[in-house]
Parts: structure tokens; sequence; C-alpha cells
């Protein structure tokens, strides 16, 4: 038998072997960041289970500070948050409370957890009555320009509140450059924006808008999120944020989107943060509880692939699981 040809089993013949030849380096706690929703109610004790998202809650200030305290006691670095308030207007106005429930949960998580890395989404539809992530006109379309303060407004004032860092969400054109221009004049020169610059229109949000209560009530968001056909498109938004000011790039969703999580790696010199979002948190639960996959190995396989597309950052409603059990060192 021909001695010459490539034996590529010689290198998977042992568990140690493996891990020393492994290319993609082992999913961590310092990769992770952990989405939490919290509500703005007179129920201290809200812990509600969001029935499409098993093991994810909608969660009161006192609720929010139990369960982050325990994660953090098992390595939990970094959270995202997602508000829900109690009344929601038109234009967004408890968005930029200075007293929103956003803001007080940043007080308090910084208060109680000093070194915990603390990132707000700033858009507004889980603030506005129609639902949209911008002012809607008459006609039923988002207008742009005048969104853009309100977004300003509410990523300042959440940097106010203490926040480590701020994250847009919204797709509006420009809206990185209004919010580096609030920040800069409100003298947070050194908070960073992270922003979702590459932000599909996926039908892998649907548990996302119970979670959040955000769904729009008409339309829906294809006139300013990304149409999911289109990679060149990624680049131009991803570029434009750049040189508008943001500091670190999202791409959401993750896992249907590593070939745009790949290139905007290799275009761009800018930390890549993937966003594996509600859908596909869902879909594995569902299989999982169904006992259908082994739900540990393929929430970690879907990790390391999210990882090796170029993601230096990863925001998972698995997060809180995987240090609970130790799945993912410090």
């Amino acid at each position: 038998m021909n001695s010459v040809f490539f034996r590529g089993r010689r290198l998977r013949s042992t568990p140690t072997l493996r891990a020393l030849v492994r290319e993609t380096p082992a999913v961590t706690a310092s990769d992770l960041i952990m989405p939490y929703f919290v509500v703005e109610t007179e129920d201290t004790t809200l812990c509600k289970e969001i029935g499409a998202m098993p093991g994810q809650y909608q969660l009161s200030l006192q609720s929010l500070k139990e369960k982050v305290g325990a994660a953090v006691a098992t390595g939990l670095q970094a959270v995202i948050l997602f508000g829900i308030p109690a009344k929601k207007d038109p234009i967004a106005s408890e968005a930029y409370n200075p007293n929103g429930i956003v803001q007080m949960a940043v007080r308090m998580l910084k208060a109680e957890f000093p070194q915990l890395f603390v990132i707000t989404d700033v858009c507004l539809c889980e603030y506005t009555s129609h639902g949209h992530c911008g002012m809607l006109q008459p006609t039923g379309e988002v207008h742009n320009d005048s969104t853009l303060e309100l977004l300003a407004k509410t990523a300042l004032s959440h940097a106010r509140a203490g926040a480590d860092m701020v994250a847009p969400s919204d797709m509006m054109d420009g809206r990185v450059a209004a919010i580096r221009a609030a920040l800069d004049e409100g003298g947070y020169i050194n908070t960073p924006i992270m922003s979702y610059a590459v932000k599909y229109a996926s039908a892998f949000y649907g548990p996302f808008r119970e979670a959040a209560e955000s769904a729009p009530a008409c339309g829906d968001r294809k006139a300013y999120q990304m149409d999911p056909a289109n990679a060149r498109e990624a680049m131009r938004e991803a570029q434009a944020d750049i040189e508008e000011g943001a500091d670190c790039l999202i791409v959401k969703p993750a896992g249907p989107y590593q070939d745009i999580i790949r290139q905007v790696y290799d275009n761009f010199d800018l930390p890549v943060c993937a966003y594996q979002v509600s859908g596909e948190y869902s879909m594995i639960k569902a299989a999982g509880i169904n006992g259908w996959i082994n739900e540990e190995a393929v929430i970690m396989e879907s990790l390391v692939g999210i990882k090796r597309a170029g993601a230096k950052l990863i925001i998972t409603y698995f997060t809180e699981e995987l240090l609970a059990k130790g799945l993912v060192r410090p």
C-alpha cells in the first residue's frame, strides 16, 4: 500500500494530540456576553419565563440583581441590557428618561458589581407604542433623520447612568456619528460604541419579539434592516459605521451568517461581535428538550463555529448556562 498519501488521522489519534493541534482557541468566559430583559414593574420579585425561550426570563430590578449575582459568581464578565418600560408612546420617551428602566438597571449593576462590563442596547422599538425602531410617519415609513436625535439622547443617558459601552441596534443611517457626537459633547469620549453594523431582517428574531415585547404593530423592519440575500452590502454598512466612529462591529444573526462574520473579520481591523439570536437559541433548546440532539455538544459546536468564523465576542443566551455547568473556563 502507498505510504505517501495524506494521513490526516495521525493528528486525531488521542484527545491530548487533538487539543495540541486545535486551530480555533476554546470558547472562554471572556468571549461571552449575556443578554438580560429587565422590566419596569411594581412586582419586585418578577422572574417570568419567556415562553418561546425556555430558561430565559423577564426580570424585575431585584430579580436581575439576583440572577446576575449568581452568574458573576460562576465567572460572568459582560452583559447587554434590554429594557421593557411600564408605558410606551410614539416618541419612545422612556428610552432616554434618566430614570428609565435600563438607566436604573445600569446604576444598580455597576454599584453591586463594579467589575462587570455593562453594555446597553440602544434602540427605540421596546419603547415605542408602534414597535418600530424609529419615528413613524403617517405613511407608515420610519423617518431616519428625526430618529437620530432620540438615539443619541438614549445613548447619552445610558453613559450618564454608568454604561461601559453602548450598542445601537436600530440600523438608521448615520446613527453612529450622531451617538459619537453626543457622547463626546457630553464628556464621554472614552465610552465605546459597539455598533450593530450588519443586522439582517431575519426570521430568527421571532422569540426576541416576545421577550422584549417589541413586535411592530404595523408593517415590518425590512426597510431599515438588511436583506438576508446581500453580502457586499454588509461591507458597505460596516465601512460606514467605522468611518462614523464605531469601536466594535456586530453581525446579527450569527449562525446562518458565518460567511458575513468572516468577511467583516477579513476586511476590517475592529473587533467583531456575533449575536447568536433568540431563534438560534430556541431551536437548539427545543431540540434538546425533545432529546433529538446532545444539547450541550451542539451549543459548544455552534459557538466554536461562530468563533472560527472570526468573532472575538459572542452575545448568546447560553452564557449563564455554560458558566454554571463549567463548560467554559474563565
